[in-house]
């Protein structure tokens, strides 16, 4: 049984509960963490400053990763390795986007940038990543520095239709995955949360089978296959729990905490406990 030195989470959807608040039993999870002396972080598919609420509550020291680990940054936010979508790929994946009829919003490493401000679920990440997003009536000025582009929309069948096309369109050039039901992520390629799983293993000179990771959806399953203990949420599809080591209860019911008890904590007085 190998001890797992570090736990990695998703945010949205395993760590935080539906209404995107960090709950008191979270809170006491990490800290148990903390105190069992093993180290904790966080990646998402969130811009970088739209992780800085989660800081100091969770007393972070180590490196976070934001959009989907293709930025790096370190508590204070300060960029420490950070890959933008070539700009070629940014343009042709608003223009597919808007064939689709879908809303598009694209992020760079300090603004959050929409056509519409009432938009489908602005208001929904609004409050999410604490951050007002600005309105632009063209995103061409934007582009060089494009962290990454979100599709948006009520409709998921439409969104699978859309996800399936830029797969195919876009090939290597980019990262085409969900982030939630809702949302359709485009990121740099080659880069994921199993990459940032490998860079925290190399940063902190362990190996990637002492690494524990949560997550709930798709966009999760990379770390899944980098780490030596995954944990699917309650709430993700069948699909991703079907690739877990274990599921725990939903982020409705706490399920982050429980995981960390009973998969993380207990496992580890139990290594203390073998000779």
């Amino acid at each position: 049984m190998t001890e797992i030195s570090l736990v990695i989470s998703d945010v949205d959807g395993t760590l935080v509960d539906p209404d995107k608040r960090l709950t008191d039993a979270s809170k006491r999870a990490v800290r148990r963490l903390h105190e069992s002396g093993i180290s904790f972080t966080i990646v998402s598919s969130r811009p970088p400053f739209g992780l800085r609420m989660l800081v100091e509550p969770l007393s972070l020291k180590l490196p976070l990763g934001a959009i989907n680990g293709c930025s790096i940054i370190a508590p204070n936010l300060e960029t420490i390795e950070q890959h933008l979508v070539p700009e070629p790929v940014a343009r042709e994946s608003i223009d597919m986007l808007m064939a689709f009829g879908v809303d598009v919003w694209l992020f760079t490493p300090d603004s959050w940038r929409v056509r519409d401000l009432s938009g489908n679920y602005v208001a929904h990440e609004t409050r999410t990543i604490q951050t007002e997003p600005r309105l632009t009536a063209r995103f061409d000025p934007y582009l060089a520095q494009t962290l990454k582009i979100v599709g948006s929309s009520q409709s998921f069948d439409r969104l699978s239709e859309c996800e399936a096309a830029m797969r195919t369109a876009l090939g290597r050039r980019a990262s085409v995955a969900r982030s939630q039901p809702y949302y359709l992520d485009i990121t740099p390629a080659g880069l994921d949360k199993g990459t940032f799983v490998e860079n925290l293993a190399k940063r902190l000179a362990i190996s990637s089978k002492a690494i524990a990771v949560l997550g709930d959806m798709e966009n999760d399953l990379a770390m899944f296959r980098h780490a030596g203990l995954a944990i699917a949420m309650g709430n993700a599809s069948v699909e991703v729990k079907r690739q877990a080591k274990y599921v725990t209860a939903s982020n409705a019911d706490d399920g982050f905490a429980l995981a960390i008890e009973r998969y993380i904590v207990d496992r580890a007085t139990k290594c203390e406990g073998t000779v």
